[in-house]
């Protein structure tokens, strides 16, 4: 050992042995375990990284590039971390604008299509850019890259497009003898009935020769453009009450019911399937989606131009869009530095060519489109020529309304409940009443407001004393002054441990709900998310006026009724079933508890397909067991219906026979012996024994179920694929989260769920109360 070795050691055992004197034996551990804890801090702040928030909707290809980016810029900037966050489309945007518009959080930059711009401009939740971005660095850009809106620029690009156009299998086409894709929508119509194919002769198409998502009104949208109409006028007006919309409708419902060459059911996910995976020769897709068709085994990947409409002479022009980066309006400072800095990085010409080489998406950049590797890529240069023949997105507001007017019009006419010429009329009518509610509250007069917003706050403050004194003189000083009979020490322990849960239900349950109550009785809306106002009772005026309310209320009560009375049926007699000797019970009760345990999303989407008209489980059962004739579950409004409710009875008699289950095993078995003595039969015992006692467990149990299906969106959501055909299979809840989240109609849709509480809390007190659910059996 050297001598510095032995000065160390003396040095530290000096210093132990100082410790040992100052510190006394009792607290050395907890001034240990101190001192490790300002060590590990004092460590962890030398380490601190600034995080950045990134949230955005990219498809996986997309996603794979971006990670790539994201670590080589952390690599190049140590002291940054970003964080991602995936979202579908819809689902980020909404994210973005809840988190930032109600509590100016949210994302530091959201990536998204240039149609989410006028939205959020109205809401005033992003921040213009024209002034963190030199002249030259725009200059870089194509002016369709750059999103400007009002005289503001609010969008930097890295992507142009967003497009539709035509894909096709050139093996596919080679087997056939096709060397070419269609280059007119009468050749389109003659290409797809050689390829709309029944390999097996059973009647069912093996091979469709188009496929795209059409009940949807974006897809629809370049052949309405192809007869010469638009969406709006220059004035933002809705124009689609003409001729245009009436041949479009046809073309589109013959290509279905009379060429055959699209399925009768189609939507985005099944003709992203049936494509992949060589069951269509030809699809109409956007540019997000082409990696993945030049990756599949199955796909000989080509593309094409939307086909020229013969008759008028017109192009199918779809809609195009930028996609890019968003920034929060919150950013300022050194914050702000930062992520502009990522945002150059993002939409950056390196960036950029790897999204171009590795998607054949389209640049933004000018100078990233002239190298030989893009201006040479074939797939680019039709992209690019798809383009030019489309037309730009309409960025305001209103063609979200125009959106959900055209929809539940579209598939009406689709379904076969309208015709072309009333579709047509409908959808105008329908986008013009939803423009209007799109900025409804933007006109309220202050003075009127006043009187009715003193009023309201009155109420509330005499509503939250009231709620305190109770909370005070019933729960707090029984405890402080040691009330008899109140075992006070035990009490505040209780307290204590209850405390943590309690601010946490106060935070996401009755903050939430006292919100949601004072904005039922403002105007927030889509340009009043800021600024709202207390207005009194006019949300509920609407509500209460509203015919659609009835409409609904009553679908509503039917769901309920029907769903419950299954559970509660089919649960009990299953739960009499294991209630008795039965081999292999254990095994069986796994399996009927499956369809609870199995999240319900996934159920729902999996029996969405198997309602399917072409390929489901449901039809081919129907067909080969009992000889029927396909039902097309998912077209006809009655029928989704249906569907939606055969899915939540399966999903929710696990739980009433869990319930009926816990119930039974807990009667006396001497009731029975008993029974059996006297000669009571088995349905006397069940009468007289098994239901009486089976009602304490049973009544909350469905008063619970009753709740719950009221409020269920999920299925009813996912099973008709957000209220198809034609918004005619909404409850009560799904129409109010469309008004919420499409229409920004917060003051409306906080008006009309408070009325679903007040039916369902009136409900469910009565219920209970009749049925003495509170009282024992014995």
């Amino acid at each position: 050992m050297d001598l510095t070795s032995v000065i160390d050691m003396i040095r530290v055992k000096k210093y132990t042995n100082l410790f040992h004197t100052i510190v006394p034996q009792r607290i050395r551990g907890s001034y240990l375990f101190i001192m490790v804890i300002l060590l590990l801090a004092s460590l962890g702040f030398g380490a601190e990284k600034t995080i950045l928030q990134l949230w955005h909707p990219m498809p996986a290809p997309s996603r794979a590039v971006l990670n790539e980016l994201i670590a080589e810029y952390e690599a190049q900037n140590p002291e940054i971390k970003v964080h991602l966050l995936y979202k579908e489309n819809e689902e980020v945007r909404m994210a973005y604008m809840s988190a930032t518009a109600f509590t100016e959080g949210g994302p530091d930059l959201l990536y998204g299509p240039s149609d989410f711009t006028g939205a959020l401009v109205e809401m005033d939740i992003i921040k213009p850019l024209e002034d963190l971005f030199t002249v030259e660095e725009l200059a870089a850009f194509d002016p369709k890259g750059l999103t400007w809106y009002e005289g503001h620029l609010y969008q930097i690009g890295d992507e142009l497009g967003n497009h539709l156009a035509l894909v096709y299998n050139k093996r596919l086409f080679a087997e056939v003898g096709l060397d070419r894709p269609p280059e007119s929508l009468q050749e389109l119509i003659e290409f797809g009935k050689k390829m709309t194919i029944d390999k097996d002769g059973d009647g069912i198409i093996d091979q469709y020769g188009l496929v795209w998502n059409f009940t949807e009104p974006f897809f629809f949208m370049p052949f309405y453009a192809s007869y010469g109409g638009w969406v709006m006028d220059e004035d933002q007006n809705p124009t689609l009450n003409n001729e245009a919309a009436v041949k479009a409708f046809k073309f589109v419902r013959e290509m279905r019911d009379v060429h055959g060459i699209i399925p009768a059911e189609c939507d985005y996910d099944v003709a992203d399937s049936k494509f992949n995976t060589g069951a269509a020769a030809m699809l109409i897709n956007g540019a997000w989606s082409w990696a993945k068709y030049m990756d599949s085994p199955y796909v000989d990947f080509g593309l094409a131009v939307l086909p020229i409409n013969e008759e008028t002479g017109l192009y199918p022009a779809p809609m195009v869009a930028t996609k890019g980066y968003y920034l929060n309006p919150y950013l300022d400072g050194d914050r702000l530095a930062e992520v502009v800095k990522l945002t150059k990085f993002l939409t950056g010409a390196d960036a950029q060519f790897k999204y171009a080489t590795r998607l054949a998406t389209i640049p933004t950049r000018l100078e990233v489109r002239e190298r030989p590797e893009i201006a040479n890529d074939p797939i680019i240069r039709t992209s690019i020529k798809q383009v030019d023949l489309g037309r730009a997105m309409p960025i305001s507001p209103q063609m979200r309304a125009i959106w959900d007017a055209m929809r539940p019009a579209y598939q009406n006419v689709l379904g076969g409940s309208m015709s072309p010429e009333e579709g047509a009329a409908y959808q105008q009518e329908l986008a013009v009443q939803k423009v209007t509610e799109l900025y409804e509250g933007s006109d309220v007069d202050a003075d009127a407001v006043n009187i009715t917003a003193i009023l309201v706050y009155i109420g509330g403050a005499v509503l939250v004393i009231w709620a305190l004194y109770k909370l005070v003189l019933a729960f707090i000083l029984p405890l402080l002054r040691g009330v008899p009979g109140v075992q006070v020490k035990e009490s505040r322990f209780g307290v204590l441990m209850v405390a943590p849960a309690a601010l946490f239900i106060f935070g996401v349950v009755v903050y939430p709900f006292f919100y949601n109550l004072v904005i039922s009785f403002s105007n927030m809306g889509l340009t009043t998310v800021n600024d709202w106002q207390v207005i009194g009772f006019a949300q509920y005026g609407k509500v209460l006026t509203d015919n659609q309310f009835y409409r609904f209320f009553m679908k509503t009560i039917i769901w309920t009724v029907v769903n419950v009375s299954f559970h509660v049926f089919f649960g009990v007699l299953l739960a009499l079933l294991l209630n008795r000797p039965l081999p292999g019970k254990g095994l069986i009760r796994v399996l009927l508890i499956l369809p609870w345990a199995v999240p319900s999303y996934i159920t729902a989407l999996t029996w969405r397909g198997m309602f399917n008209i072409d390929y489901g489980a449901v039809n081919v059962i129907l067909k080969n067991v009992f000889g029927l004739e396909p039902i097309s579950w998912l077209i006809d409004p009655t029928n989704a219906f249906i569907a939606a409710i055969i899915t939540n009875v399966w999903l929710g008699i696990p739980f009433m026979m869990i319930i009926a289950l816990g119930g039974l095993q807990s009667i006396p078995q001497e009731l029975y012996e008993a029974a059996s003595i006297d000669g009571a039969t088995a349905w006397q015992q069940f009468k007289k024994i098994t239901l009486p006692l089976l009602k304490p467990v049973m009544i909350p149990a469905i008063t619970l179920g009753i709740v719950w299906t009221f409020n269920n969106i999920n299925v009813v959501w996912l099973v008709s694929n957000g209220g198809q055909p034609g918004d005619q299979t909404h409850i009560l809840v799904s129409f109010v989260y469309r008004a919420a989240f499409n229409l920004y109609r917060y003051g409306y849709a906080a008006a009309f769920s408070f009325m679903i509480f007040l039916m369902l809390a009136f409900f469910s007190v009565k219920f209970m109360q009749k049925n003495k659910a509170t009282e024992t059996a014995y």
